[in-house]
């Protein structure tokens, strides 16, 4: 069987498009179709179901991308690694979503980076990291959700726990309306109805999530700010914006200096996992010293 087929099958698999295949191999579309037709006459048997947007792998294509991804990722890894200059650097391409990946993933790294390994951070959604990784534009990932399918493989990494905080005067007027009605997760949701929210995305992700673990109840406000970094909602919140639902470690040392006031201290307050993602397989040895490396730092977080 023509590797080069191979190649061209893993890309479509992973891309779920001939066109994004195509794309990332350098080839026209044609070439690519064409080729995924002479595999599928070689083995006997429909690989892809063609439809409007993209294309569905068979059972076939599951069974063969699992027993060739690997194989093929590891012969990439002999060939650029031969046509590569003998003095370069080892370098490790890391996506993840940009707070925790700056706070938490980087700094951890960076005794690798005076052992002598250069890094390439890319920030982006958990979507855009599976293409990236399919793609072997990124060799390690951070997501909080899992990847569907064999070819990549995700390892929890840690939890991160939710706090809903707000600026001291805030709080202070939250609390004093709690003591006139007796306190109590639902009156602290009814008083927080007029209250402005600060959040990272117009569906309200954190807050949806945080309102239905704890108050059992959905969000009836919107947000007054939206900001795309969850650095930059905390800063809102400290200037008195409003309310937000944040990470513990993000908001730990405003929380220390009295800058914002946790409001709640639930039971069991929500959790949301981060996974660290990696193509399915045997990598590099600098990319599984890194890849170990996360996961002992990560006990710490």
């Amino acid at each position: 069987m023509d590797l080069a087929l191979l190649r061209t099958f893993i890309a479509v698999y992973r891309a779920g498009s001939l066109t994004r295949a195509a794309t990332l191999l350098g080839l026209s579309q044609p070439a690519v179709t064409g080729q995924i037709r002479s595999l599928e006459r070689q083995l006997g048997r429909p690989l892809f179901i063609r439809k409007a947007r993209g294309v569905t792998p068979t059972s076939a294509a599951d069974e063969l991308a699992r027993r060739s991804a690997p194989h093929i990722d590891a012969l990439l890894e002999i060939t650029e690694s031969d046509s590569a200059d003998v003095t370069a650097r080892r370098t490790l391409h890391l996506g993840g979503p940009p707070e925790f990946t700056t706070l938490r993933v980087l700094p951890a790294l960076a005794h690798l980076a005076l052992d002598g390994l250069d890094i390439r951070a890319a920030f982006g959604t958990a979507d855009e990291m599976f293409t990236g990784l399919s793609a072997n534009q990124y060799d390690l990932a951070i997501t909080t959700v899992q990847p569907r399918g064999r070819l990549l493989t995700a390892t929890p990494l840690c939890d991160e726990e939710h706090v809903l905080v707000a600026a001291p005067r805030w709080a202070a007027r939250l609390g004093a309306s709690l003591l006139r009605a007796g306190g109590g997760p639902a009156v602290l949701h009814r008083a927080l109805e007029p209250v402005p929210m600060v959040e990272v995305h117009e569906s309200l992700p954190l807050v949806t999530s945080y309102w239905a673990a704890v108050f059992d109840a959905p969000v009836t406000a919107s947000a007054t700010i939206i900001a795309p970094d969850l650095r930059a909602v905390l800063a809102c919140v400290m200037a008195g914006s409003g309310v937000a639902v944040l990470p513990r470690y993000l908001c730990m040392e405003a929380l220390d200096k009295g800058e914002v006031v946790a409001l709640i201290d639930p039971p069991v307050p929500p959790l949301r996992t981060y996974f660290l993602v990696k193509r399915t397989g045997s990598p590099a040895p600098h990319l599984a010293r890194a890849h170990e490396w996360l996961l002992r730092a990560a006990v710490d977080w």
